[in-house]
């Protein structure tokens, strides 16, 4: 079973995401900021991640970066998930190395689709 870690500040905002994604049939673990995210990926990294771009301790375009740098993390599928919607943001969330940027409020069938077509493909 795939496991995806759901990167998010907001409470209301990782329950719906980790809930959507485990009655898709996935295994969830959170995190809710990028710093906790980053030391739960180095014992146990995921298959995909689900971040962030707006976290406390360290923002979600930081942690994308140093998934793609260490060699244990570069392989995991991100997915951006924010607020931020202009095609700037778009640009640089996939600039920094996300695999897919999913601006919210989104369809949940999106952030589903999204998450199973990159498991699909790693």
């Amino acid at each position: 079973m795939s496991i995806v870690l759901v990167v998010e500040d907001s409470q209301a905002q990782r329950e719906m995401i980790s809930s959507l994604l485990r009655n898709s049939g996935l295994q969830v673990t959170v995190a809710s900021d990028g710093v906790e995210a980053l030391e739960q990926m180095e014992d146990n990294p995921p298959d995909l991640v689900v971040l962030d771009i707006i976290l406390p301790k360290m923002n979600g375009y930081e942690v994308c970066r140093k998934i793609r740098a260490d060699a244990k993390t570069k392989d995991v599928a991100v997915v951006m998930c924010s607020t931020k919607k202009e095609e700037f943001d778009r640009y640089w969330g996939m600039k920094q190395g996300a695999d897919a940027y999913i601006a919210k409020p989104f369809q949940p069938q999106e952030l589903v689709g999204t998450v199973k077509q990159l498991l699909r493909e790693s």
